[in-house]
């Protein structure tokens, strides 16, 4: 399921469209029309992440017919090929997130730019970090914004202020959080006066989605296009009795005592991250070495690619150690260049390896294979939704299937089931936003 948040009236008339392409293409027909056709617009800045903002957007610009005509300039890189990149004379500006505060602080190129679409939106859902401050210092100066984004939840409806402030400046939600938490939200978990989580308020979910249905609309892609069949396999493995003992050791002691090493972590959140280490079957010490535990899944992970019969396989993993001792164990390339996407597509990798972070928004990977393997499951709904959809989608010609390698008996059923709750959480917001329908197109990817 993919997101539209845009300022009233931008995208209606491309509608037409949603059945057969992505929301980049209805993006930009909309800025073809926009700049070359009613001539409302004169400078479109996209913020995409790096790979997107490098391949994905111009690769679709180059692609169609009817947007012949519309120039752009990517402005990625050193500071140098960047700024030679924004002083072109184009319609479409293209830069990463990372460098939104260089170029509104410290690039000394005046934001002139009267459109603005934000790519993976959800990207900017805190108010504390850089990107979004920075952003907002020049929102008032902006004419059109639009917002694109298939996880506007993913943890729950906290995230959506600071998406919206920057949408309608603080219109529907409140200008400032403390104002949208203590609205709609009360505190849960805490302890004396240190909150750790809150809830939301009675009626207050069916409030907001009120609030933000008139500029938000929600398209379920399964309702409109043919997607290929999804088939999802929770592929089981057990450590040994000395493996579990271990596990349990540092699970309940925070401690974990090895032949040569002692390995500890501080706080829950660092026992979190150990743990899943250890599921996966590695963990790193105090000063950044590997210490193996077991390597149950790096066996179901040579089942699954030999019980794929010459098919390509993706791999996703989460920490470095995994990606090595996958490495280390399989011919296994990393998709993290354009040369190996291409490669990738071209059907001339049959294993490679991704990680969520860096690959799993906006990436056309379709073309290369249909079934992925999550060797290191993460807690973030938003980047496990986007690294399946980079094969569960429009292009994909074969049923797609997804394994999930789970420990036994470990945190990674925890974070397994954590995930399933928050999809449930996420379609509910769809589904209610999309029976308020307004002015706002959401776009299938």
């Amino acid at each position: 399921m993919r997101w539209t948040i845009c300022w009233p009236g931008l995208l209606r008339r491309y509608s037409w469209i949603w059945a057969w392409v992505s929301k980049t293409v209805i993006t930009l027909s909309a800025i073809f029309d926009l700049t070359l056709d009613s001539f409302q617009i004169r400078k479109v800045l996209v913020i995409a992440p790096l790979r997107v903002a490098r391949d994905t957007w111009p690769a679709e610009i180059e692609k169609w017919d009817h947007l012949r005509g519309l120039t752009y300039a990517v402005a990625v890189g050193n500071e140098r090929e960047r700024k030679a990149a924004l002083l072109q004379k184009v319609q479409i500006y293209l830069i990463n997130r990372e460098n939104v505060a260089w170029l509104v602080e410290k690039s000394g190129l005046p934001f002139d730019y009267d459109m603005v679409v934000i790519d993976e939106l959800s990207s900017f859902k805190s108010h504390q970090a850089k990107r979004f401050k920075s952003l907002l210092l020049v929102r008032p100066g902006v004419k059109r914004i639009v917002g694109l984004t298939g996880t506007p939840a993913a943890n729950g409806l906290l995230d959506l202020w600071a998406q919206f402030r920057l949408l309608d400046m603080g219109q529907r939600l409140g200008r400032f959080v403390g104002q949208y938490r203590s609205a709609y939200f009360e505190p849960d978990k805490r302890k004396q006066q240190v909150v750790f989580s809150y809830k939301l308020k009675p009626g207050a979910k069916e409030a907001i989605y009120r609030l933000i249905s008139d500029i938000t609309i929600g398209m379920k892609g399964s309702d409109y296009l043919q997607l290929p069949e999804l088939v999802e396999n929770e592929v089981v493995v057990r450590m040994s009795p000395d493996e579990e003992q271990r596990y349990r050791n540092m699970r309940d002691g925070m401690v974990l005592a090895l032949k040569d090493r002692e390995i500890t972590a501080a706080n829950a959140a660092a026992l979190s991250g150990k743990l899943l280490q250890m599921a996966n079957g590695a963990i790193y010490d105090e000063h950044g070495s590997v210490a193996n535990i077991h390597d149950r899944k790096l066996t179901a992970l040579g089942d699954l690619i030999e019980a794929a019969n010459g098919k390509p396989v993706l791999i996703a993993y989460w920490f470095r150690h995994d990606l090595e001792r996958i490495q280390k164990r399989f011919t296994a390339t990393k998709l993290n260049s354009a040369d190996s996407i291409r490669r990738w597509n071209a059907g001339a990798i049959p294993v490679a390896v991704i990680h969520p972070a860096s690959a799993g928004h906006g990436l056309n990977l379709q073309a290369g294979g249909s079934t992925l393997v999550w060797f290191g499951l993460t807690w973030s709904l938003e980047l496990y939704q986007q690294t399946n959809a980079r094969l569960w989608r429009q292009g994909q010609q074969d049923t797609v299937v997804i394994h999930h390698i789970v420990t036994k008996g470990t945190i990674d059923e925890d974070v397994l089931r954590a995930l399933r709750r928050k999809e449930m959480s996420q379609s509910a917001l769809i589904k209610a936003v999309d029976r308020h329908k307004g002015t706002v197109l959401l776009c299938h990817q």
